[in-house]
């Protein structure tokens, strides 16, 4: 078990050393999501009752089409870089390398959730204080990296990569996006129903936490 914590830390470590030398990933998802926020703000009346109905919309679906974008990167500058031939001949399973790149993508994102939350806060008048959003974030965004690790693995050999994934992912991580929208609303208006949610992220992320690994050997091996 210490050899493959071992092994998928390694993977993890290098994807993270990649990524602060080339800044790729956290700058195309940091740039996309912040002008959706930005644009949303401008095109709307924020009023306090417009702004609370629309807000956790407007926060996901800036985290998960930016979040494309950085999925689509993770793997594309693997194959284009030659390095996903070395991943493959590496003598450790599959699954490795999915959990190796599955905590590179969820670390990237939550990087990139911590630098954008404050500017949606100040934007849409929200207190920065709201402790509920953190297990809600986490639970998301450790379903949209695990899921769409597997798809960006699986969209990376085709021609239109870019068009391929969000096709691929987006009808699979839609309850996820709806279950943490659904509760973030509750957060922002301090209802404390948000709670009910947790479980239906907590069991999705489960569910594909034992999925994707397998599936993801089949992607690979194509």
């Amino acid at each position: 078990m210490r050899d493959y914590l071992y092994t998928v830390m390694t993977i993890l470590w290098k994807d993270v050393l990649l990524e602060t030398r080339s800044k790729d990933i956290i700058v195309s998802v940091l740039v996309f999501a912040l002008l959706v926020i930005v644009v949303v703000n401008f095109a709307i009346t924020p009023t306090p009752q417009t702004v609370t109905l629309i807000a956790p919309g407007v926060l996901w679906i800036a985290f998960l089409f930016g979040g494309v974008l950085g999925l689509n990167r993770s793997f594309a500058l693997e194959k284009d870089g030659g390095n996903i031939h070395g991943l493959m001949m590496a003598p450790v399973g599959r699954d490795v390398i999915f959990f190796g790149k599955m905590l590179g993508n969820f670390l990237f994102m939550m990087v990139v959730e911590l630098l954008i939350f404050p500017v949606f806060a100040v934007m849409y008048n929200f207190s920065l204080s709201m402790p509920g959003l953190i297990p809600i974030a986490v639970l998301t965004t450790l379903a949209v990296a695990t899921v769409g690790t597997v798809f960006s693995a699986m969209a990376v050999n085709t021609r239109s990569r870019e068009v391929m994934l969000p096709v691929l992912f987006f009808p699979v991580v839609v309850p996820a996006i709806v279950a943490a929208v659904e509760a973030s609303a509750s957060v922002i208006q301090g209802d404390v129903s948000f709670t009910r949610w947790l479980p239906f992220l907590t069991v999705f992320d489960a569910i594909f936490l034992v999925v994707s690994p397998v599936v993801f050997q089949f992607v690979v091996e194509e």
